[in-house]
């Protein structure tokens, strides 16, 4: 008995052991869940408000008159870009200038040796003297016979002769004369002179050097560059909104009202000096598909010299052109973009079409129309729908406007 009353009374034990142990871990639970609720509702009431929209600057696109600048590649020589030769062989006496000089037309620049030429010289005028001399025999046999066949002394046939010689004789002067002329050619070729005046290039040949007319290399070039000739090509495409721009019905009417162009040299700064477009090539170069033009630019101070390079720039005008700021587009993918502000605030990435430039602005084919508002600035970290808060510009979009 008193074993069973002590297993019955450890089991009662035992299951209020188990009951406290259950409770226990109901009021953790309880507790935990308590403190959860408690922890969100103060995180909730900890949490940061939404940022408001970004405030960036907006303006209204306008179509307006402007004239776009295109650069167009050009290649600068002389009015006159020769090359001086010698048209005698000989040894080089003397070197008369000096590389990059200035020279002007009939100046002496070289002097080959004449001593052989002067002799040329003397031995043709030995000839001519001999022919002369030999003239005189032959009219003064004509002079002989003539009263004798006159007189029937002599038959006619002698006479004739004699006035033959004659005739042989004065051919041979005439050709004596020839050989002189030549003679004095071939000793005035020896004094080189310039042809027009203008500035001397490289001087490969020396005080020394023997020379002829048909050696490859040049003495010098020398240029006039008083004016200078800007060489540059239009497309084919660009050749006809060229000449759709200006008033004529010919193309040298067209040359006559076409507008002065600016030469932008390798330093990208302007030339003082504005040109004028006065040749059209007359037919396009096959290899190229594009045509060359002309523009004459004055050149008084030599500032620019033969061989130089630069890009003439022309300008095209356009009527109710819509322009968009270069610094509002955004460049992905060789697609330009803009960020257009629609209804509510939010934007809309739109793709343009770019169809030239004017000063620091795009000239707009597609894309946006006068009137659309556009985001001028802080576009870089733009998403596509997001809401702004639009700031209204005071500058307007189209900023150039060029009249003709």
């Amino acid at each position: 008995m008193n074993l069973q009353h002590t297993g019955n009374k450890n089991f009662k034990n035992e299951n209020v052991q188990q009951i406290k142990t259950n409770m226990k871990m109901k009021n953790v639970i309880i507790t935990s869940f308590i403190l959860a609720l408690v922890l969100s509702s103060c995180a909730d009431k900890q949490q940061a408000p939404a940022p408001p929209p970004p405030v960036l600057p907006v303006a209204a696109i306008t179509s307006e008159n402007t004239t776009t600048d295109n650069e167009y590649p050009a290649s600068i020589q002389g009015t006159v870009d020769v090359e001086i030769r010698p048209q005698v062989s000989g040894n080089l006496d003397r070197v008369l200038v000096d590389e990059g000089a200035y020279v002007s037309k009939g100046q002496t620049l070289f002097k080959i040796n004449e001593r052989p030429f002067r002799e040329q010289l003397n031995n043709a005028l030995a000839s001519l003297h001999a022919a002369e001399a030999a003239l005189i025999n032959a009219q003064l046999e004509v002079d002989k016979l003539t009263p004798l066949v006159q007189n029937k002394v002599v038959s006619d046939y002698q006479l004739k002769t004699a006035k033959a010689s004659q005739k042989i004789a004065a051919a041979n002067i005439e050709q004596a004369k020839a050989m002189v002329a030549s003679a004095r050619i071939n000793l005035g070729y020896t004094n080189v002179t310039a042809p027009v005046s203008g500035y001397i290039g490289r001087l490969p040949k020396k005080q020394g050097s023997l020379v002829s007319a048909t050696d490859i290399e040049p003495l010098t070039t020398l240029s006039d560059v008083h004016e200078v000739f800007a060489y540059f090509s239009l497309g084919e495409t660009d050749f006809i909104n060229f000449k759709s721009q200006y008033a004529g019905n010919s193309l040298i009417d067209k040359i006559k009202h076409l507008p002065p162009v600016s030469l932008i040299l390798a330093d990208n700064n302007a030339y003082p000096q504005t040109g004028k477009i006065d040749m059209v090539d007359g037919q396009f170069d096959k290899t190229t598909g594009a045509i060359t033009l002309r523009a004459t630019f004055p050149n008084k101070n030599g500032t620019l010299r033969s061989g130089n390079t630069g890009r003439i720039r022309l300008g095209i005008q356009h009527d109710d052109a819509i322009l968009v700021p270069q610094s509002a587009t955004i460049e992905m993918q060789d697609k330009i973009f803009v960020f257009t502000v629609g209804k509510a605030n939010k934007v809309n990435k739109m793709p343009i079409t770019v169809i030239g430039k004017s000063g620091t602005n795009y000239l707009i084919k597609d894309g946006v129309h006068s009137g659309d508002q556009i985001v001028l600035s802080g576009i870089d970290k733009l998403q596509e729908g997001q809401v702004i808060q639009p700031e209204k510009s005071a500058t307007k979009v189209a900023q150039i406007t060029n009249k003709k």
